[in-house]
């Protein structure tokens, strides 16, 4: 049986969230520019996860892994501007972007207990 994985989990479960801010967006506000943006560095983050988790060398980990953390901090971006240019309320920005903030806690915390581990 395989390991339950934290971030493999909840990395996905937003790079949903972002594929649905994607629709709304598109849908609702006609946004297609910031949209697009979101859509790419939300979903890219489970992806580099999932990659990192194949990883051939602790080195290779190591750069999924921050490559993942690259994009949860644009994704983190993304979501701000969204928000303070009123595409979506702070209510609904709130709870993405506290995923986000977990997000980049979980895989700074990876990051960082492999750098140590390995240097």
């Amino acid at each position: 049986m395989v390991k339950e994985n934290i971030v493999q989990i909840k990395s996905y479960e937003f790079a949903l969230s972002c594929v649905r801010l994607f629709q709304k967006l598109t849908n609702e506000k006609r946004e297609y520019v910031l949209s697009r943006q979101i859509l790419r560095s939300g979903t890219s983050i489970g992806a580099n996860i999932e990659e990192s988790i194949g990883g051939q060398s602790t080195k290779d980990f190591l750069s999924k892994i921050s490559i993942a953390y690259k994009e949860t901090r644009e994704t983190h971006y993304w979501l701000r501007l969204l928000r303070d240019a009123d595409y979506i309320t702070k209510e609904d920005s709130k709870e993405l972007i506290e995923k986000c903030e977990e997000l980049l806690r979980i895989i700074g915390s990876i990051r960082k207990t492999t750098k140590s581990k390995n240097s």
